[in-house]
């Protein structure tokens, strides 16, 4: 069954709620939303996703969004977890005025009447952070639900979470990110058209604005994965201000497919990024930049080949 979103609150009662932005969907994440849609398959009720569009932070300190994945991608794949109901509210001074109580009883309890709430252990709502998963679990008796606090979710002693993979991906660290994401790092775009100097020095490459709300990984060359009309294809990938060719552009994603010909240009793309291989770096002339790609391939190949992809 498909699920169904909805950008307000209805009645909607005896649910299995689980509470949380979900920026990413990693691997401690899965572990609430299974958990809410296990609940609700044990007890024969619907599972639903109480979330927010944009992180409450944007608002209370009027930051730029810099996302993992975007909210169409998160809400695919929280869908992919077997959730019924997403709920995608807009949160603004109505929803940040709100004590803790005030949210539980008139949002959650007053639309949901929920059988169950699931959360991870480092959630928080209400003004100035009132309520968590203790504040939770006090009032289960008194309104009617049973509450399930999802603990710590580590991988080689590292905390599973949404800011460790931001950290990963501007450190450049990406081939660390599956481990905790469940996937790759990756962003989409569109194909534009570039000035075409990749393909007089026989690196043709599709051009893609990297988007504005998703986190940046560090500058430099990545191998990478290059997917489209459901073909993916193994790739090298610069990302920064093509010191060599023009050092006043603007940032940009330079795509290399290997041994791939065809133009691509207004296709839309997925550019996953598995393994950094330098960082950006100013060449003295074209063709030592074109020898330094020839190296760049072969290592991302081998690489590739060393990890069986």
């Amino acid at each position: 069954m498909t699920m169904q979103v909805f950008y307000e609150l209805n009645k909607n009662p005896d649910l299995s709620l689980c509470l949380g932005f979900f920026d990413g969907v990693h691997e401690g994440h899965k572990v609430v939303l299974k958990n809410a849609v296990n609940l609700a398959k044990q007890n024969g009720i619907k599972s639903a996703v109480v979330t927010f569009k944009d992180h409450p932070l944007c608002y209370l300190q009027n930051r730029t969004p810099q996302y993992i994945v975007s909210l169409q991608d998160r809400l695919a794949l929280i869908e992919k977890q077997g959730i019924d109901f997403a709920y995608v509210i807009d949160f603004d001074e109505n929803i940040a005025d709100l004590l803790a109580i005030d949210y539980l009883k008139d949002v959650l309890i007053e639309n949901f009447t929920p059988r169950f709430i699931t959360t991870g252990f480092n959630h928080y709502f209400g003004a100035n952070k009132q309520g968590n998963a203790s504040f939770l679990r006090l009032y289960q008796k008194e309104f009617g639900y049973r509450f399930f606090e999802i603990p710590p979710i580590t991988f080689n002693n590292t905390l599973i979470s949404s800011s460790k993979i931001r950290q990963f991906a501007t450190d450049g660290n990406v081939e660390n990110i599956p481990d905790l994401l469940g996937g790759h790092f990756y962003v989409k775009g569109r194909v534009i058209t570039g000035d075409r100097i990749g393909r007089t020095l026989s690196f043709p490459t599709a051009n893609v604005h990297y988007p504005q709300d998703i986190i940046k990984v560090s500058r430099g060359v990545y191998a990478t994965l290059v997917e489209f009309d459901s073909k993916v294809y193994k790739a090298i990938t610069n990302y920064g201000k093509r010191p060599t060719v023009d050092g006043s552009h603007s940032l940009i994603l330079e795509s290399h497919l290997i041994d791939f010909k065809d133009n691509i240009y207004d296709k839309d793309i997925k550019i996953s990024f598995v393994k950094k291989l330098r960082d950006e770096k100013k060449f003295p002339s074209l063709p030592d930049l074109k020898s330094q790609l020839v190296k760049d391939e072969q290592q991302a190949v081998e690489y590739f080949d060393a990890h069986k992809i």
